[in-house]
Protein backbone atom coordinates (compact mmCIF):
# COMPACT_ATOMS: atom_id res chain seq x y z
CA UNK A 1 0.00 0.00 0.00
CA UNK A 2 1.10 3.47 -1.29
CA UNK A 3 2.53 5.94 1.56
CA UNK A 4 0.64 8.90 3.07
CA UNK A 5 1.33 11.87 4.77
CA UNK A 6 -1.03 13.99 7.12
CA UNK A 7 -1.92 17.10 5.29
CA UNK A 8 -1.86 20.63 6.35
CA UNK A 9 -4.10 21.12 9.66
CA UNK A 10 -7.48 22.48 7.83
CA UNK A 11 -6.77 21.35 3.96
CA UNK A 12 -7.81 22.71 1.67
CA UNK A 13 -6.34 25.80 3.25
CA UNK A 14 -7.59 28.16 0.13
CA UNK A 15 -11.17 28.70 -0.11
CA UNK A 16 -12.58 28.74 -4.00
CA UNK A 17 -14.89 27.18 -6.19
CA UNK A 18 -14.05 23.53 -6.28
CA UNK A 19 -14.99 19.95 -3.72
CA UNK A 20 -13.19 17.79 -1.83
CA UNK A 21 -12.96 14.29 -1.18
CA UNK A 22 -10.65 11.70 0.72
CA UNK A 23 -7.36 13.90 1.17
CA UNK A 24 -5.24 10.47 0.70
CA UNK A 25 -6.05 10.41 -2.91
CA UNK A 26 -3.27 10.93 -5.27
CA UNK A 27 -5.42 13.23 -7.82
CA UNK A 28 -6.59 16.75 -8.09
CA UNK A 29 -8.57 17.53 -10.85
CA UNK A 30 -8.90 21.06 -11.93
CA UNK A 31 -11.91 20.99 -14.83
CA UNK A 32 -10.64 24.99 -15.73
CA UNK A 33 -13.57 26.53 -17.68
CA UNK A 34 -16.38 23.87 -17.01
CA UNK A 35 -18.46 23.22 -14.45
CA UNK A 36 -18.84 19.23 -13.75
CA UNK A 37 -19.67 17.24 -11.22
CA UNK A 38 -17.11 17.97 -8.80
CA UNK A 39 -18.75 15.77 -5.92
CA UNK A 40 -19.16 13.15 -8.18
CA UNK A 41 -14.90 13.18 -9.27
CA UNK A 42 -14.17 13.10 -5.59
CA UNK A 43 -16.12 9.92 -4.97
CA UNK A 44 -14.36 8.61 -8.32
CA UNK A 45 -11.06 8.76 -6.35
CA UNK A 46 -10.04 12.32 -6.70
CA UNK A 47 -8.74 14.57 -3.18
CA UNK A 48 -10.18 17.57 -4.86
CA UNK A 49 -11.93 18.83 -7.48
CA UNK A 50 -12.67 22.24 -9.18
CA UNK A 51 -12.71 24.61 -11.60
CA UNK A 52 -9.86 27.32 -12.84
CA UNK A 53 -10.97 30.70 -14.38
CA UNK A 54 -8.10 32.63 -13.92
CA UNK A 55 -4.73 32.54 -14.95
CA UNK A 56 -3.01 34.31 -12.36
CA UNK A 57 -5.16 33.93 -8.41
CA UNK A 58 -6.73 30.88 -9.81
CA UNK A 59 -3.73 28.81 -10.40
CA UNK A 60 -2.22 30.20 -7.26
CA UNK A 61 -5.06 29.21 -5.40
CA UNK A 62 -5.24 25.53 -7.08
CA UNK A 63 -1.16 25.64 -6.28
CA UNK A 64 -1.40 26.95 -3.02
CA UNK A 65 -3.83 23.68 -1.65
CA UNK A 66 -1.78 20.75 -3.82
CA UNK A 67 1.36 21.45 -2.21
CA UNK A 68 -0.40 21.44 1.42
CA UNK A 69 -0.62 18.14 0.73
CA UNK A 70 1.70 15.83 -0.01
CA UNK A 71 -0.56 12.39 -0.80
CA UNK A 72 -1.38 14.52 -4.38
CA UNK A 73 1.09 13.49 -6.63
CA UNK A 74 -1.43 13.84 -10.42
CA UNK A 75 -2.92 16.65 -11.68
CA UNK A 76 -5.69 15.95 -14.16
CA UNK A 77 -6.65 18.97 -16.16
CA UNK A 78 -9.76 18.64 -18.40
CA UNK A 79 -12.81 20.67 -19.19
CA UNK A 80 -12.78 23.28 -21.39
CA UNK A 81 -10.16 26.47 -21.77
CA UNK A 82 -11.17 29.81 -20.70
CA UNK A 83 -11.18 32.37 -23.60
CA UNK A 84 -8.66 34.56 -22.93
CA UNK A 85 -7.49 33.60 -20.23
CA UNK A 86 -6.26 30.62 -21.33
CA UNK A 87 -5.83 28.96 -17.51
CA UNK A 88 -5.22 25.46 -19.06
CA UNK A 89 -2.37 26.54 -21.16
CA UNK A 90 -0.75 28.68 -18.76
CA UNK A 91 -0.90 25.98 -15.88
CA UNK A 92 0.92 23.53 -18.77
CA UNK A 93 3.34 26.36 -19.12
CA UNK A 94 4.15 27.15 -15.32
CA UNK A 95 4.55 23.11 -14.36
CA UNK A 96 6.95 23.13 -17.12
CA UNK A 97 8.69 26.35 -17.43
CA UNK A 98 8.16 27.67 -14.68
CA UNK A 99 7.74 31.70 -13.89
CA UNK A 100 10.57 34.93 -14.95
CA UNK A 101 9.91 38.28 -13.46
CA UNK A 102 6.69 37.33 -12.19
CA UNK A 103 5.18 36.02 -15.15
CA UNK A 104 4.86 32.22 -16.25
CA UNK A 105 7.25 31.18 -19.41
CA UNK A 106 5.82 30.39 -22.42
CA UNK A 107 1.94 31.89 -20.86
CA UNK A 108 -0.31 32.69 -23.41
CA UNK A 109 -3.03 34.01 -21.32
CA UNK A 110 -3.75 37.58 -21.07
CA UNK A 111 -2.42 38.73 -17.56
CA UNK A 112 -0.15 35.61 -16.89
CA UNK A 113 1.41 37.18 -13.41
CA UNK A 114 2.19 35.01 -10.30
CA UNK A 115 2.65 37.09 -7.52
CA UNK A 116 1.85 35.04 -3.95
CA UNK A 117 3.48 31.98 -4.86
CA UNK A 118 7.66 31.88 -4.31
CA UNK A 119 10.10 30.49 -6.53
CA UNK A 120 10.40 27.44 -3.98
CA UNK A 121 6.64 26.77 -3.67
CA UNK A 122 6.40 26.70 -7.98
CA UNK A 123 9.47 24.30 -8.05
CA UNK A 124 7.95 22.19 -5.17
CA UNK A 125 4.92 22.19 -7.28
CA UNK A 126 7.00 21.01 -10.49
CA UNK A 127 8.67 18.26 -8.57
CA UNK A 128 5.26 16.92 -6.83
CA UNK A 129 2.72 16.35 -9.33
CA UNK A 130 2.80 14.82 -12.76
CA UNK A 131 0.79 17.01 -15.15
CA UNK A 132 -1.93 14.95 -16.76
CA UNK A 133 -3.16 16.79 -19.86
CA UNK A 134 -7.01 15.88 -21.47
CA UNK A 135 -8.28 19.01 -21.89
CA UNK A 136 -11.77 19.87 -23.87
CA UNK A 137 -12.76 16.47 -22.34
CA UNK A 138 -16.28 16.90 -20.37
CA UNK A 139 -16.57 13.51 -20.51
CA UNK A 140 -17.45 12.19 -17.03
CA UNK A 141 -16.36 8.57 -18.30
CA UNK A 142 -13.56 9.29 -19.54
CA UNK A 143 -12.59 11.64 -16.49
CA UNK A 144 -13.34 8.80 -14.03
CA UNK A 145 -11.57 6.33 -16.47
CA UNK A 146 -8.14 8.11 -16.33
CA UNK A 147 -8.80 9.08 -12.64
CA UNK A 148 -8.75 5.07 -11.95
CA UNK A 149 -5.97 4.84 -14.29
CA UNK A 150 -3.82 7.34 -11.94
CA UNK A 151 -4.97 5.36 -8.88
CA UNK A 152 -3.18 2.62 -10.05
CA UNK A 153 0.08 4.42 -10.14
CA UNK A 154 0.12 6.26 -7.14
CA UNK A 155 3.58 6.62 -6.27
CA UNK A 156 2.65 7.34 -2.47
CA UNK A 157 2.97 10.86 -0.66
CA UNK A 158 5.98 12.97 -1.84
CA UNK A 159 8.68 13.11 0.34
CA UNK A 160 8.70 16.12 1.91
CA UNK A 161 5.57 17.90 4.57
CA UNK A 162 3.49 19.91 3.63
CA UNK A 163 3.86 23.42 2.26
CA UNK A 164 1.78 26.08 3.47
CA UNK A 165 1.81 29.48 1.28
CA UNK A 166 -0.73 32.51 1.77
CA UNK A 167 -2.68 33.52 -1.29
CA UNK A 168 -3.88 36.78 -0.51
CA UNK A 169 -7.35 37.81 -2.06
CA UNK A 170 -7.31 40.85 -4.35
CA UNK A 171 -10.34 42.84 -5.14
CA UNK A 172 -13.65 42.01 -7.30
CA UNK A 173 -12.85 42.51 -10.92
CA UNK A 174 -10.29 42.56 -12.99
CA UNK A 175 -10.51 38.57 -13.59
CA UNK A 176 -9.49 37.73 -10.38
CA UNK A 177 -10.78 35.85 -8.07
CA UNK A 178 -12.96 37.51 -4.79
CA UNK A 179 -14.63 35.83 -2.06
CA UNK A 180 -14.35 32.39 -3.93
CA UNK A 181 -16.25 33.54 -7.09
CA UNK A 182 -14.67 34.21 -10.45
CA UNK A 183 -15.51 37.52 -12.54
CA UNK A 184 -13.89 36.20 -16.16
CA UNK A 185 -12.70 38.89 -18.33
CA UNK A 186 -13.77 39.38 -21.98
CA UNK A 187 -10.42 38.60 -24.32
CA UNK A 188 -10.55 42.15 -25.04
CA UNK A 189 -10.35 43.63 -21.44
CA UNK A 190 -7.98 41.34 -20.66
CA UNK A 191 -5.66 42.18 -22.70
CA UNK A 192 -5.96 45.38 -22.14
CA UNK A 193 -5.25 44.85 -18.54
CA UNK A 194 -2.50 42.62 -19.74
CA UNK A 195 -0.97 45.57 -21.86
CA UNK A 196 -1.38 48.02 -18.66
CA UNK A 197 0.44 45.80 -16.88
CA UNK A 198 3.54 45.80 -19.77
CA UNK A 199 3.09 49.43 -19.64
CA UNK A 200 3.70 49.96 -15.64
CA UNK A 201 6.47 47.17 -15.98
CA UNK A 202 8.20 49.46 -18.37
CA UNK A 203 7.44 52.75 -16.94
CA UNK A 204 9.10 51.51 -13.71
CA UNK A 205 12.06 50.16 -15.99
CA UNK A 206 12.53 53.80 -17.75
CA UNK A 207 12.66 55.76 -13.91
CA UNK A 208 15.51 53.43 -13.26
CA UNK A 209 16.79 54.27 -16.76
CA UNK A 210 16.22 58.09 -16.31
CA UNK A 211 17.96 57.94 -12.47
CA UNK A 212 20.99 56.16 -13.58
CA UNK A 213 21.81 58.24 -17.02
CA UNK A 214 21.00 61.55 -14.07
CA UNK A 215 23.80 60.14 -12.18
CA UNK A 216 26.38 59.57 -14.72
CA UNK A 217 26.17 63.14 -16.43
CA UNK A 218 25.95 64.43 -12.65
CA UNK A 219 29.17 62.78 -12.55
CA UNK A 220 30.51 64.01 -15.84
CA UNK A 221 29.83 67.61 -14.81
CA UNK A 222 31.46 67.23 -11.81
CA UNK A 223 34.51 65.74 -13.45
CA UNK A 224 34.88 68.62 -15.76
CA UNK A 225 34.50 71.08 -13.00
CA UNK A 226 37.47 69.73 -10.81
CA UNK A 227 39.62 69.24 -13.76
CA UNK A 228 38.97 73.05 -14.17
CA UNK A 229 39.77 74.05 -11.10
CA UNK A 230 43.48 72.11 -11.25
CA UNK A 231 44.01 73.86 -14.60
CA UNK A 232 43.51 76.88 -12.83
CA UNK A 233 45.85 76.14 -10.04
CA UNK A 234 48.40 74.69 -12.13
CA UNK A 235 48.06 77.66 -14.29
CA UNK A 236 48.07 80.37 -12.13
CA UNK A 237 51.27 78.50 -10.46
CA UNK A 238 53.00 78.54 -13.85
CA UNK A 239 52.76 82.36 -13.87
CA UNK A 240 53.72 83.31 -9.99
CA UNK A 241 56.66 80.96 -10.85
Amino acid sequence: MAEKKQPASGWPLVKGDFHSGDPNNPIAVVTMGSHLDEEGICKAGAAIAGSCKTENLGLEKVIANIIANPNIRFMLCCGTEVKGHLSGQTMKALHKNGVKEGRVVGAEGAIPFIENLKEDAIKRFQEQVELVDIMETEDMGKIKAKIDELKARDPGAFKADPMVVEVKEAAAGAGEEAAGEVVPLSGELALIHARMKVIERMVTDIGYRDRFAAGVYSGKIEGIMIGLIVSFVLLGLIIMG
